[in-house]
């Protein structure tokens, strides 16, 4: 009978290469041999691991992430000059609501509940009832979704990585229809590929765990303001307006359960000509008390409804925009006077502002269209440079994933509103 040894050696393996002719036969099982064979799976293992384990990025304090904001023109609190309209936001920040505020018995439940969380996205889930909900419509939430539908290297972020903000809160993509917006708007669709991407959101929010550094989460709340106010302007831009000088409408807050951090977001122009894009802090209230937790739940609650306010707006008016350009050029069958938009003056505008025309066609003049029919015009998508950047950012996570690894979370979906329907004021749950 013939040994182990010999029996491995005449061995043949592999299904394959019986195909083939070819005959393989196994190494000896030498020391030397048991040793290369460990030492190949050491080397393996981090491979392996890798195609089944999600990417991480290493901290962005760690990374020179606030080095190459600050050269990317995205300035500290210290560095950002308040907004012209600050005194609106805090008056906004500050109004009463319609719904009474919520009684002791809550607070000291949120108490019991978030001084007790293990984890981030513990403290997360515990503090979701502090929001505001806007059920049946497309105005959604997502949680920890980088934004991979956004341009690279647009300024703001050369050399950085997609921002992914813990919380983020606008309007879907198909809210936008008939607007081709990912066509014409860069950086307004955020997530690539995803027929439910939020599109142009005015808010986003940050979180840390209990005892963690807060001032990692303002950078990374920065981080997402400028991205914000940077889809905006180009949304703004492409139909010939802008915000008011300095100006914010844009919302970023960061908290860690106990402190609630808001800060308002708005781009200059620097003496060089560059952009910079400022935070600045005007809120914050300590929820371990009580009066400042009911401060901090209707403020929270109404930067929700001023986010959403400005989403509706922004959208309205590029629908408008595209509509009546889209008429304008349909062809005409015959010589009748047709109701054609007047010459838009370009300037300065504000969200706030009521962009729409009168029903007795106020602000329309009357032109005679020519009898033959005319060629409408070809509308080619604006395509930005893309250039492959050196990634600094961390990459995070989601509930329920304890330590600092977070899971991601698309956003939620639902029923959205009608084409031609505008959301009124004051629609949601409190």
């Amino acid at each position: 009978m013939p040994t182990k040894r010999a029996w491995l050696q005449e061995r043949q393996v592999g299904s394959d290469d019986d195909s083939t002719g070819r005959q393989l036969r196994r190494a000896p099982l030498t020391r030397k041999n048991l040793a290369l064979f460990n030492n190949l799976g050491r080397k393996k293992g981090p491979n392996t691991a890798s195609a089944s384990t999600p990417t991480t990025r290493s901290p962005t304090t760690t990374s020179g992430f606030a080095l190459q904001a600050g050269k990317n023109g995205v300035l500290d609190p210290l560095s950002s000059k308040p907004p012209k309209n600050l005194e609106d936001i805090i008056t906004r920040h500050g109004r009463s609501r319609e719904t009474a505020s919520p009684p002791n018995s809550v607070h000291e439940d949120y108490l019991d509940t978030v001084e007790s969380a293990i984890n981030e996205s513990t403290i997360i889930c515990d503090m979701l009832p502090l929001f505001k909900t806007y059920p049946n419509e497309g105005y959604k939430k997502a949680f920890n979704q980088a934004f991979t539908g956004f341009p690279k290297g647009v300024g703001f972020n050369n050399g950085l990585s997609a921002p992914q903000p813990d919380f983020i809160e606008g309007l879907r993509r198909r809210e936008f229809r008939p607007f081709p917006v990912d066509e014409h708007v860069s950086g307004a669709v955020l997530y690539k590929d995803n027929p439910h991407s939020l599109t142009l959101p005015h808010l986003a929010g940050e979180w840390k765990g209990r005892g963690k550094d807060m001032e990692e989460a303002r950078l990374q709340s920065g981080y997402d303001g400028a991205a914000l106010v940077y889809a905006r302007n180009q949304a703004l831009a492409s139909i010939g307006k802008s915000d008011l000088p300095g100006h914010a409408e844009v919302t970023t807050f960061t908290t860690d359960g106990t402190n609630l951090n808001f800060f308002a977001h708005y781009a200059t122009l620097s003496e060089d000509g560059t952009l910079e894009y400022h935070q600045y802090p005007y809120a914050s209230t300590n929820l371990t008390k009580y009066h400042e937790f009911k401060d901090g739940r209707r403020g929270l609650r109404n930067e929700q409804d001023h986010a959403r306010n400005q989403s509706y707006a922004l959208r309205d008016q590029l629908r408008e925009h595209w509509t009546q350009r889209r008429d304008t050029l349909q062809p005409t069958t015959d010589c009748a006077p047709l109701l054609a938009p007047a010459a838009e003056l370009p300037g300065p505008t504000n969200a706030h502002e009521d962009e729409d025309e009168d029903d007795n066609g106020a602000g329309r003049a009357m032109v005679e269209q020519p009898c033959e029919p005319t060629p409408p015009a070809s509308s080619k998508p604006e395509r930005v440079p893309k250039h492959d950047k050196t990634h600094c950012a961390s990459p995070k996570s989601c509930p329920p994933v304890s330590g600092a690894q977070k899971r991601k979370a698309s956003s939620a979906e639902g029923e959205g509103l009608s084409h031609g329907a505008s959301r009124p004021r004051g629609n949601g749950k409190d």
